[in-house]
């Protein structure tokens, strides 16, 4: 009997584990552009720029999608390059969606996306939108034992997420081996 509340104790432990594991990796997300179902509208004021404030408040990484609810037929969304977003030119879009509250694009490069409106006169009345995917974090290799001696540590020092990620980890395996006993 001790044996197999041993195997369940175990095997709680592994589900634990792997829970940590992969709840440390994001999930790409999707966006409701502006937040709200009429985010993609012309705003009362052009200086105001909504749809960039709501953007900057956000966090786009690799493999988040940005979805647009709009009526189709009255509006459209075009990707545009950086000078076209400026100036409002909506002849040569890089691409261009029009099927409304389907509309959805897939952000699979990091840096700035910019978006204008289809519509006639609605990208010089402020309805546009930039957004910024930020990079990969990219941990720094680990120094080797030659580097890690020739290098005092500073009585700063900060906690990178591999330190935090392996502390979480040890409390995980000793909760696991608080079962197992």
């Amino acid at each position: 009997m001790a044996i197999s509340s041993r195997m369940v104790a175990l095997s709680i432990s592994l589900v634990l584990v792997n829970l940590a594991l992969f709840s440390s990796f994001s999930e790409a997300k999707d966006f409701l552009v502006g937040g709200k179902s009429n985010g993609w509208e012309v705003p009362a004021s052009p200086q105001s720029q909504p749809l960039n404030q709501w953007a900057q408040s956000s966090r786009f990484q690799l493999g988040d999608s940005l979805v647009w609810k709009y009526e189709t037929g009255k509006d459209s969304v075009l990707q545009v390059t950086r000078e076209n977003y400026l100036n409002c030119v909506s002849t040569k879009p890089i691409a261009e969606y029009k099927d409304g509250t389907n509309t959805k694009v897939v952000l699979n490069k990091s840096g700035p996306y910019y978006f204008i409106s289809g519509a006639k006169g609605h990208c010089e009345k402020g309805q546009k939108l930039i957004v910024v995917v930020m990079a990969p974090r990219v941990e720094a290799p680990a120094p080797s034992p030659a580097d890690a001696a020739a290098v005092p540590p500073t009585s700063g020092a900060t906690i990178t997420s591999s330190s935090r990620f392996g502390g979480g980890f040890v409390v995980l395996m000793g909760l696991g081996m608080a079962l197992v006993l």
